[in-house]
């Protein structure tokens, strides 16, 4: 499973997938003063159980490490993931 970046204009980015022509999954944030507010996680119900929220997460954290830049949890899933585990603790900003 391969994620496209999209740098959406005025600070918006995101890793989307899509499957068929129809966008399936994204990850979503602003980016202020080198941090990228996760402001959305979107996994559809076709894709359910297979991981597919925790690996567009480990692709914005490799973003953001790529571009020296920090993460703040703002959705639930990346704030119950920044909970759960310390693999991303070097980005919380």
């Amino acid at each position: 499973m391969e994620f496209t970046y999209r740098d959406k204009g005025n600070n918006y980015g995101a890793f989307e997938y899509e499957l068929n022509g129809e966008r399936v999954a994204e990850i979503t944030w602003i980016l202020r003063d080198g941090v990228m507010n996760m402001d959305h996680t979107y996994v559809s119900d076709v894709l359910r159980g297979q991981g597919v929220a925790k690996k567009l997460l480990d692709a914005a954290a490799g973003y953001a490490r790529e571009n020296n830049l920090k993460m703040n949890a703002i959705c639930s899933y990346v704030v119950s993931a920044f909970e759960k585990s310390d693999t991303y603790d070097d980005l919380k900003a």
